[in-house]
């Protein structure tokens, strides 16, 4: 959900202790706090998270156990599987403002006050302690699990510059809190867990088992209260034994994320997520049998044997591919001076710049892996074809091709061109209709035009020779 971008907290709210006991509100730990707002989403039927698509049977069932259940809980996925995207998200169930005393660095409760700056103060003032109220944004805190972090980073660390002051080694108030403590009564997210240090590892059993953190050798148990949430690649997490098994141990739940099941959610994912192209001058219209493609891509590389499974397909890749496609689309009808543009076949050759960083191929021999990228883009066109174009409408093309010459295609081929051969050979006309609508433009019309001509020398029925961007169908003999 979008969160506001003016933080200033509604004048109405009690601005003192005194004030804000009169005013009923009532102290609750974050995990009951979020327990109450998630049971009144899930009755009035809403989703936990709406930009997140496909986990809607699977994934989010176990969260919402995870969270009524009052659990830490650790995310456990291949890269791409919205982990983050869901982390965050719990942020929205949290209510909107909180109070707390003044001046806290750790977001002290008024009515149970743990820092020593809230408990002086509390003791001091008495009802005239001066609150604060931080908006729900602002109780969330997230780290990146790399080998350079530290229990400083995590927990905290005395300061040097508050010796300097003039403050003791064993004043409290030397203290710099870290990351955990300055997200007490909120959300604490660690992404890519087991890459942290084992040492570092341990420091995090007291924060998820008795909810406290100590600091060095000071005297001093902050009892925090927060969630704690992480995510972790189950390569690492079942296989390496990269994290400590305590540690495991103390994580209520693991929620356990997947690739979308179906195209369809895939591409539902790729319209939300691709970037929009808005070009001046330069009208973009994907039609649904390309984005159809480009999600029957990721699919297929997620069954193939020469790409490594163990570190995934993510779906950024369906969502860079798309835009990609678009993005060489637009540049075709820049150089052609077009006003309105729509993907064909040919601009899926631009596909393997944003493909081969986003996969691991594992080829026995060198320089195979532009064959594999290709097989894989011509699988999906293939797949897509049989499913998308009824076979009885196909007999009569074919047949057009024997009597004809060859027809070319390619980047430099005006949109008109195809709406003309459309005209030659009647027979296109109905598949054309049934992929993109008896309404197209001639970019639309272009787009069906070479898919089906693709398809159907896939399907070894046109032979097609092709150089330097272009290509000829031709009829098989």
């Amino acid at each position: 959900m979008a969160e506001p971008t003016d933080l200033t907290p509604p004048a109405d709210l009690p601005s003192t202790l005194g004030s804000l006991r009169e005013s009923g509100w009532r102290s609750e730990s974050v995990k009951h706090e979020i327990r109450r707002n998630a049971t009144a989403r899930i009755r009035a039927g809403e989703p936990l998270f709406p930009s997140v698509l496909g986990y809607e049977d699977t994934v989010v069932p176990q969260l919402q156990n995870a969270l009524l259940a009052g659990h830490d809980v650790i995310f456990l996925g291949e890269r791409g599987q919205a982990k983050t995207r869901m982390i965050r998200g719990l942020v929205g169930l949290l209510d909107e403002w909180l109070p707390i005393v003044e001046g806290s660095e750790i977001n002290d409760d008024p009515y149970a006050p743990v820092s020593l700056h809230a408990r002086n103060l509390v003791a001091t003032a008495g009802d005239d302690t001066p609150v604060s109220w931080v908006h729900r944004s602002m109780r969330f805190g997230e780290k990146l699990a790399t080998p350079d972090t530290s229990i400083a980073d995590l927990i905290g660390e005395v300061d040097p510059m508050k010796i300097v002051e003039g403050r003791y080694l064993s004043d409290e108030s030397a203290l710099h809190f870290g990351l955990v403590p300055r997200t007490n009564r909120g959300i604490f997210a660690i992404n890519e867990l087991p890459d942290l240090a084992e040492r570092i590892q341990v420091g995090l059993l007291n924060v998820l088992e008795e909810r406290d953190v100590q600091i060095r050798g000071f005297k001093i148990q902050l009892p925090l209260d927060l969630l704690l949430v992480a995510s972790a690649n189950p390569e690492d997490y079942t296989n390496r034994g990269r994290l400590i098994t305590p540690l495991k141990d103390r994580f209520g739940s693991q929620v356990r994320t997947h690739y979308p099941h179906e195209v369809e959610t895939e591409m539902e994912i790729i319209d939300q997520e691709a970037d929009a192209f808005d070009v001046e001058g330069i009208d973009v219209t994907v039609p649904e049998v390309m984005t159809e493609v480009i999600a029957s891509v990721s699919h297929l590389a997620r069954q193939s044997p020469h790409i490594s499974q163990r570190s995934g397909v993510s779906v950024r890749l369906s969502v860079s591919n798309q835009e990609v496609m678009v993005a060489n689309a637009v540049r075709r009808a820049l150089l052609a001076g077009e006003t309105d543009v729509s993907p064909r076949i040919c601009d899926l050759e631009a596909l393997p710049a944003a493909t081969a960083g986003k996969v691991e191929i594992e080829a026995i021999e060198e320089g195979r892996e532009g064959q594999i990228l290709e097989h894989l883009v011509r699988s999906a066109v293939l797949t897509v074809f049989r499913e998308q174009v009824r076979p009885e409408q196909l007999g009569d093309v074919v047949t057009a091709f024997e009597s004809r010459e060859p027809v070319e295609t390619g980047e430099d081929v005006a949109a008109a061109d195809y709406v003309r051969l459309v005209e030659e050979i009647p027979a296109l006309r109905a598949p054309v209709v049934d992929l993109v609508g008896a309404e197209a433009g001639p970019a639309a019309v272009a787009t069906a035009v070479e898919f089906i001509l693709e398809g159907l020398h896939l399907s070894k029925r046109l032979n097609k020779d092709a150089v330097a961007g272009r290509a000829q169908y031709r009829a098989r003999g």
